[in-house]
């Protein structure tokens, strides 16, 4: 595989502390060349190569991307609007991990309100 298959483990890990109605609404897809989680077919976050991909609100992305470890998702060779990598230090506890499940969760409900 082109990602660390154990990220995509704990991922998966970190969605079953969800309540039933949100994990039972999240579903993988291989996108950008590694994997993406979707809720309600909306992306959250990903793994893409030793990345975490994690889409966030514009109104917040400024704060994340100040933080050690991130940077703008720059897949086109321009960063694109909403999205971070998150290099694996940014991601080493669980803690940290599910911090950025949740990021990726709000956006996907945000969009889906919008509908």
């Amino acid at each position: 595989m082109s990602y660390p298959e154990e990220l995509e483990c704990r991922i998966d890990w970190a969605i079953t502390i969800f309540p039933k109605n949100i994990k039972d609404n999240f579903s993988k897809k291989r996108m950008f060349g590694g994997l993406a989680y979707l809720f309600k077919g909306k992306m959250t976050i990903g793994v893409i190569k030793n990345d975490l991909m994690v889409r966030i609100l514009s109104k917040d992305i400024d704060i994340h991307l100040k933080k050690d470890f991130v940077r703008p998702m720059d897949f086109t060779k321009r960063p694109m609007k909403e999205f971070v990598y998150v290099a694996q230090d940014g991601c080493k506890t669980e803690e940290q991990l599910q911090n950025w499940l949740e990021l990726g969760l709000e956006h996907a409900q945000s969009k889906l309100k919008s509908l």
